[in-house]
């Protein structure tokens, strides 16, 4: 069996951990980079920041793929890493959800999903993470018989393993699967009901051409009888008319991705009224052809629109970047300052779900990461 890092290793619930679900107060961070008077090299090259739009199962690298198929017994279509690496280039968001799902059949355990969350985490925190509500699809692994509690305790270990070690807050957005039945939408809420206060919210992604959001408002309605958040991935591929329709029927918080958003000038009107967020992901967006060169990308337009904008990297593995990699990129591609980078930053603060107090120490952390690179 290979060997798999899984450092540290906790109970699913160490001493001192809050009850799932809930965000810490400032005196459980004494682990963060950006405690005390100095500010880390690493944090000082981008900002600490708020990942609001990341997939879980996207952050699947190939040698963890190899590493956990090992671990479960699990034959892969692929003779070695190099081949499987060389197998994450795509011309289209379902050719990239083709191999995102094919290699899901490695994550069976709740370890399995620890150690991926982890390893996310891990990298993730090395650039300048701070929280993150992290994304997760139960539909595409209870498919392959594998219990949706075992799905949140792995993801849930590791989160407060994070927070532990690092600082950073945040908690899980269940995805329902938009290209199968509301039912099984349905079906799948309510089979986490009574763990309604281990998630922050529920959202929509997977293919979205021709499955607008109309279908699933009454699953969203449920959610938020349970009180949970509502995202929405509207607005990639999907014309403009699915972020209204995820506006007004699902009466989503936040819009995940939203960049068509920026022709109905209408709509960019109300979004930049109602302060909505949009949580946009540049290298993706490159990567599946939603813009055709990172030079010309929608962010700084839906900037100067003065929309209310988010930086993250929706699936890292797969998209050449985590969330460092984003700003970085927005930098050397776009020449965005410090200035806009910090925007950028504060844009997280707000449009996240933490608490107020929360958003009040995050918010100080780039205003002192902001100092900080003046007087570097």
């Amino acid at each position: 069996m290979t060997a798999i890092d899984t450092s540290p290793t906790t109970a699913a619930s160490a001493p001192g951990t809050p009850p799932r679900g809930t965000t810490p107060t400032s005196s459980d961070l004494s682990g963060s980079p950006l405690s005390g008077p100095a500010l880390s090299a690493t944090v000082l090259a981008t900002p600490p920041t708020a990942e609001l739009h990341l997939h879980v199962e996207g952050t699947l690298e190939p040698e963890l793929v190899f590493a956990l198929a090992d671990r479960n017994d699990v034959d892969l279509p692929f003779a070695s890493v190099d081949e499987l690496r060389a197998a994450y280039s795509f011309g289209s968001l379902q050719e990239f959800l083709d191999l995102y799902y094919a290699c899901t059949a490695v994550l069976q355990t709740a370890q399995d999903f620890r150690d991926l969350a982890w390893a996310y985490l891990e990298r993730a925190n090395a650039q300048g993470l701070r929280h993150v509500e992290m994304f997760f699809d139960p539909q595409a692994h209870t498919s392959r018989d594998v219990d949706v509690d075992e799905v949140i305790d792995g993801l849930t270990q590791a989160l407060g393993e994070a927070r532990e070690r690092f600082g950073i807050t945040g908690g899980l957005i269940l995805c329902f699967l938009r290209h199968l039945p509301a039912g099984d939408a349905a079906a799948t809420l309510e089979s986490v009901a009574h763990r309604a206060s281990d998630l922050i919210g529920v959202g929509l992604d997977s293919s979205e051409v021709g499955f607008p959001p109309a279908a699933f408002a009454r699953v969203f309605d449920r959610a938020r009888a349970l009180g949970l958040h509502v995202v929405a991935h509207a607005g990639e591929e999907g014309p403009p008319s699915y972020v209204t329709d995820a506006l007004d029927l699902l009466h989503v918080e936040r819009v995940d991705h939203g960049v068509r958003s920026l022709e109905d000038d209408a709509l960019v009107a109300r979004l930049v009224a109602d302060r909505v967020p949009l949580t946009v992901c540049p290298l993706s967006s490159l990567r599946l052809a939603v813009v055709s060169d990172l030079a010309e990308p929608p962010l700084p337009r839906m900037l100067e629109a003065g929309l209310l904008v988010t930086v993250n990297s929706d699936d890292p593995a797969y998209f050449g970047g985590y969330v460092g990699d984003n700003y970085q990129a927005l930098r050397d591609v776009l020449g965005l300052d410090d200035d806009a980078l910090a925007l950028l930053a504060a844009n997280s603060v707000e449009a996240s779900f933490a608490d107020a107090a929360r958003e009040a120490e995050r918010a100080a952390e780039v205003r002192a990461w902001r100092e900080a690179r003046r007087t570097a």
